[in-house]
């Protein structure tokens, strides 16, 4: 009872607040990866738990400014933007005590408030995040209300609903879906970019977003507040029991171990501007002079390729990592090492094509928009069956003439020699898009995906390689279509097209 009345009281608080001071709010299209990754906590590892990523393309297991300053995209939309953001990811745990992963309704929003105390004179002139700078905020290992300023920072919203936000998950079928809600801290100790726990070189000021910072915290950052939406409707007539259905990847049923991660990308010269001279009440970032964006579809293509052989997706028997489902009340401990078959190993990233170079003379050319309900971006040939691969699209192509072959939605292969609308439906250098439905018939091929075609071209007599693809956080060679760096994200590849 005294917990409920302590976290209203805290919620409360966090409403009285001046919500009309500026702010403006970065949406996050997609997640760039999801896996069990996380250099702030496990640097150089495979993490605990799986991961949802938000943000810059440098974004690997081991990182710093200068590997967020490569990224040649970002799903966030402001190109001086190259920080990472990330949550634990969701799952349904079924009556045969299965796991389906669910999956998020778009990526995160981001917001960015400019929250001044006139009592605090940290806050009259807020600070952007220095170069190297990272922290976290909540705790993976509670599983009961502890009634600190810390947890009250991080919630749950049941959307389509009039009920507050809760600090566990809602026991009952949120109508537009389950939101994760994570604020940081605010207050620095001016001195340290982390520290060991990764939380002690920051704190909370005394409400939560607004008050005095503590003693040995003189400097106030922007505050920064997450927001990521779950399709939980996609499971509202599979509850059971009298407990909701819902986990999170680190194997908390209760929310309470709700955490996130930030590491800074920004230009901070840019971000400085912006908190010195947008004062922006409506949250609109657009309205900011200082940021320069790129498109939803340029943000949503932006992905860094998994590196760790692990389903995350789909249904399986246990949780990634072999987390064990503990419900507390006391905090979660680790699983033993032994406790499962989980990988420990980080391996070359896993693009997501099939060397066809040798073996058929086709070289993987990206991956390419097929808008449902428009034209096919490949018009010469189809064929659609359950044992389709890209051996037997390739195959059934080359024998009705065409040079390009196109798998798409796990069954379908696509033929022709030109692409239809190639400006705008080619593979762009520098963005791997999620092409990542497996094959009917061979689920260790990828075959497009919804609305996405797996491009394969015929090579030229002397020259037949795969497309270079970006992985910038770590190592490999040309074999596995890597590049250092690669080209910038926004330039389509050039291919023939209809009309030409």
């Amino acid at each position: 009872m005294r917990a409920n009345m302590m976290y209203s009281i805290a919620l409360a608080v966090f409403a009285s607040a001046n919500m009309a001071a500026a702010f403006f709010r970065l949406p996050c299209a997609a997640p760039i990866l999801v896996e069990r990754a996380d250099p702030v906590v496990n640097p150089g590892q495979v993490s605990g738990h799986v991961h949802t990523i938000m943000g810059g393309n440098g974004f690997g297991f081991q990182m710093d400014y200068a590997s967020t300053q490569k990224s040649t995209c970002s799903s966030c939309s402001v190109v001086q933007d190259m920080s990472n953001y990330w949550t634990p990811s969701v799952y349904y745990k079924a009556k045969n005590r299965t796991f389906t992963a669910v999956q998020q309704t778009g990526g995160a929003l981001i917001y960015y408030l400019q929250r001044k105390d006139p009592n605090d004179p940290s806050s009259i002139n807020l600070s952007a995040f220095p170069e190297g700078f990272r922290m976290i905020a909540g705790d993976p290992t509670l599983r009961s209300y502890h009634d600190t300023v810390e947890q009250n920072a991080v919630n749950w919203a049941c959307i389509g609903t009039n009920d507050a936000a809760t600090p566990h998950f809602p026991n009952k079928n949120c109508p537009s879906g389950l939101r994760m809600q994570v604020f940081f801290p605010s207050c620095w100790n001016g001195k340290d970019l982390d520290s060991p726990d990764h939380k002690s070189h920051v704190a909370y000021p005394s409400g939560l977003e607004h008050g005095i910072c503590p003693p040995g915290f003189p400097k106030r950052f922007i505050s920064i507040f997450y927001e990521v939406l779950w399709a939980t409707p996609e499971f509202a007539d599979m509850w059971y029991g009298d407990d909701q259905p819902f986990v999170l990847s680190n194997g908390d049923p209760t929310g309470y171990g709700l955490h996130g991660d930030f590491v800074n990308g920004w230009n901070v010269t840019t971000l400085q501007l912006a908190i010195d001279k947008c004062n922006i009440e409506s949250g609109v970032i657009e309205e900011c002079p200082y940021f320069n964006f790129v498109s939803n579809e340029v943000a949503q293509s932006c992905r860094v390729p998994p590196s760790i052989n692990e389903q995350v997706f789909g249904t399986m028997d246990k949780l990634p990592g072999c987390n064990p489902v503990q419900a507390g009340p006391d905090n979660a401990r680790p699983p033993p090492a032994s406790s499962c078959d989980a990988p420990h190993t980080i391996e070359k990233p896993r693009f997501p094509f099939t060397d066809m170079t040798e073996s058929k003379r086709f070289a993987y050319i990206g991956c390419g928009l097929d808008p449902g309900g428009q034209p096919r971006t490949l018009q010469g040939a189809s064929v659609q069956n359950d044992k389709m691969t890209v051996e037997s699209c390739i195959d059934f192509c080359v024998g009705k003439g065409f040079n390009i072959a196109g798998v798409e939605y796990s069954t379908q292969c696509f033929c022709d020699n030109s692409l239809f609308e190639a400006k705008t439906r080619a593979p762009v250098n520098g963005l791997l898009r999620n092409c990542a439905m497996p094959c009917a018939g061979n689920n260790k091929e990828v075959c497009g995906d919804g609305g996405l075609i797996s491009l394969y071209q015929r090579c030229a007599p002397n020259d037949c390689k795969n497309v270079n693809l970006v992985y910038i956080n770590g190592t490999g060679g040309n074999n596995g279509g890597m590049t250092a760096a690669g080209t910038a994200a926004g330039k389509p590849v050039a291919l023939p097209q209809h009309g030409h």
